[in-house]
């Protein structure tokens, strides 16, 4: 979450964009993106030397060597060193805007290297169009605050999220498009629930700006970081960034080229999704176009682990639906957990987030799902989570799903989450203890809670967690809500009697009458 000040230069940046003559929202906020990552670029690639001379390892710099601009001639090699960020940013204003939209641009549309690569084949549509040297220079300048105010705060993490969840707040008014994205910790919640390894193949069907693979990367690079190089992020999770105990050259080709993969529909937010993971170090993303409810999917049993936020849009076009779907309905909601569990492979594990509908709708669709998720997985976990926990952008009540594909479901592990940590109103505001420290909620409690439920017998459903038997959900028609077995704790009020109450209203009254004769006392 951003404080004021982080809040106020990205309204600042916005404005920026909008009177600079870049009106339409989702173009803004690719155009900022585009930024965010030659910055990203500049600062990622100064801390991966770093770190190569801390481990006394071999580093190449991304910028090493030179670079032919499209159209240039054959010796007119740019040195790339000229494409950071911190170089051309000092550039005269109308200089810096020909050579980032001639030189840095092309430069990192390719970065990639490979033609067939996801990121190559996306970008090539990308298209530069801030129109003014002003507006460049402007947001360069706030850029470099913004980034400069994370650093002293010490929570200098997934910050082109950060921007992107604000400047998605700000298109509420737009009404542009419905994108959101998950709040950051209920994405590390989730991920310390799936627990990823290395070697895991893991996707997400509808990834927006690839929160989800982003979070299971950080995951993975803490197992591979010493104990005294972690520390707590801004929501209390323990992550590492230096991997110094990744060694393999194989073990580092399979986390950067074969473990991360996304699909979308909207080109936008490929490009979004692929420069954020690349920003954070992926080297080879695998993000593409795809709409995996259509015809066009195929996948079954791939993946090892599936996260996902899907969008809750209501009906879907039957017309492209994929005929291999076994629950006859055009409901995205359901159709999305189907698709996740038709990907996953035996074994396979996903966290997902639904609208709590998707637990105890009675339509027969809703229940034949719930069905497939109790009798062909093990359904590990139903987490209710309180309805403001995606505001602004949807009031909507939420849980959380926790199945392993090919399981056998003896009881459904459930809790009742009051707390992510936040006011659960419009502003979202970070909680704190009396002390003044970070108040997490009900965050870690879940993940200690989850991962030691089979040690402890948890029947009471008077408490916050507690295990339903398979056969009792079976015998409810599947229902999954949680309100339908949690016993709640009702504390006795004692009253007065209504003689004893009377008596003092008269008593009141004979007051009121006193003050009332005094007054007009007083009055005469």
């Amino acid at each position: 979450m951003l404080t004021s000040s982080l809040k106020s230069k990205v309204s600042s940046l916005w404005d920026k964009f909008w009177s600079g003559g870049i009106s339409n929202p989702l173009n803004a906020i690719e155009q900022i993106t585009y930024l965010l990552f030659m910055k990203q670029l500049d600062e990622n690639d100064k801390t991966k030397e770093k770190n190569a001379a801390f481990l006394e390892e071999r580093f190449e710099s991304v910028f090493d060597g030179t670079f032919l601009p499209p159209g240039a001639k054959e010796g007119s090699e740019l040195d790339k060193q000229t494409l950071r960020w911190s170089y051309f940013k000092r550039m005269p204003a109308e200089e810096m805007l020909v050579f980032v939209q001639s030189s840095v641009f092309p430069f990192i549309r390719q970065l990639d290297g490979d033609e067939n690569s996801f990121f190559t084949k996306h970008m090539a549509n990308a298209v530069f169009l801030i129109p003014k040297p002003s507006l460049l220079t402007e947001a360069i300048k706030t850029i470099d605050e913004i980034y400069d105010e994370l650093k002293t705060e010490n929570r200098f993490i997934d910050a082109q999220g950060d921007f992107y969840e604000y400047l998605l707040s700000q298109l509420s008014q737009a009404g542009k498009n419905g994108q959101f994205r998950t709040p950051t910790h209920i994405i590390e919640m989730i991920t310390e629930l799936v627990q990823p390894k290395l070697g895991d193949k893991i996707a997400d069907p509808a990834c927006g700006s690839a929160g989800f693979l982003l979070a299971a990367y950080k995951y993975l690079i803490t197992e591979f970081t010493s104990p005294q190089y972690r520390g707590k992020d801004e929501n209390g999770f323990i992550r590492g960034t230096v991997a110094d105990r990744l060694v393999s050259e194989d073990a580092k080709k399979i986390l950067n080229e074969q473990s991360f993969y996304g699909f979308d529909i909207d080109p936008t937010m490929i490009r979004i999704g692929l420069m954020n993971l690349m920003m954070h170090g992926i080297a080879k993303p695998r993000i593409d176009y795809m709409d995996t409810l259509s015809k066009s999917y195929n996948e079954e049993n791939v993946y090892d682990i599936v996260m996902a936020n899907p969008p809750f849009t209501g009906s879907v076009d039957k017309g492209d639906l994929n005929p291999n779907f076994s629950i006859s309905t055009t409901k995205s909601e359901l159709l999305f957990v189907e698709r996740i569990y038709g990907m996953l492979r035996i074994g396979g594990t996903a966290g997902v987030v639904v609208p709590q509908g998707v637990l105890f709708g009675s339509a027969k669709a809703f229940a034949e799902l719930r069905k497939i998720l109790i009798d062909k997985c093990e359904l590990k976990a139903v987490i209710n989570m309180p309805s403001g926990v995606f505001k602004p952008y949807a009031g909507v009540a939420t849980a959380i799903l926790v199945f392993t594909k090919g399981g056998e479901t003896t009881n459904v592990w459930y809790y009742d989450m009051e707390s992510d940590g936040r006011s659960l109103d419009d502003k979202r505001n970070e909680l704190r203890l009396p002390d003044g420290e970070r108040d997490y909620g009900d965050l870690h409690k879940i993940i200690a809670a989850y991962h030691s439920r089979d040690v402890i017998n948890e029947t009471d459903r008077k408490a916050k967690h507690f295990f339903v038997p398979r056969a009792e959900i079976a015998n409810n028609d599947y229902d999954l809500s949680i309100n339908k077995y949690k016993e709640e704790v009702y504390e006795e009020v004692v009253y007065e009697s209504p003689k004893v109450i009377m008596q003092r209203l008269k008593e009141i009254e004979g007051h009121i009458n006193t003050g009332i004769f005094e007054l007009d006392e007083i009055v005469k």
